[in-house]
């Protein structure tokens, strides 16, 4: 497909998504309550969509990906959270 056909099917459905972010961002920094490292990897992802790098998806989803290669003993939790929580 050449740009525009792309932008012609799949630009209102960005652009929606877009709007939803960043109503999620109002909810979030409207509620009381520290920033924790969800909303941080959100933010860093967020910069990597306006960076000149190519694969953007790829790097959005390493923002918010455990870098470690060292199994962990054990679980921290019954559910994934859907970034990175660091090391402690």
């Amino acid at each position: 497909m050449t740009r525009e056909q792309v932008l012609d099917l799949y630009f209102m459905d960005a652009r929606s998504k877009l709007i939803d972010l960043a109503a999620f961002i109002d909810r979030v920094e409207r509620a009381p309550g520290p920033d924790d490292f969800r909303m941080k990897a959100l933010r860093e992802a967020i910069k990597e969509l306006n960076s000149s790098g190519k694969e953007k998806a790829k790097q959005v989803l390493l923002k918010f990906s455990d870098p470690t290669t060292a199994p962990i003993p054990t679980a921290t939790g019954k559910g994934a959270v859907g970034a990175w929580l660091g090391s402690k």
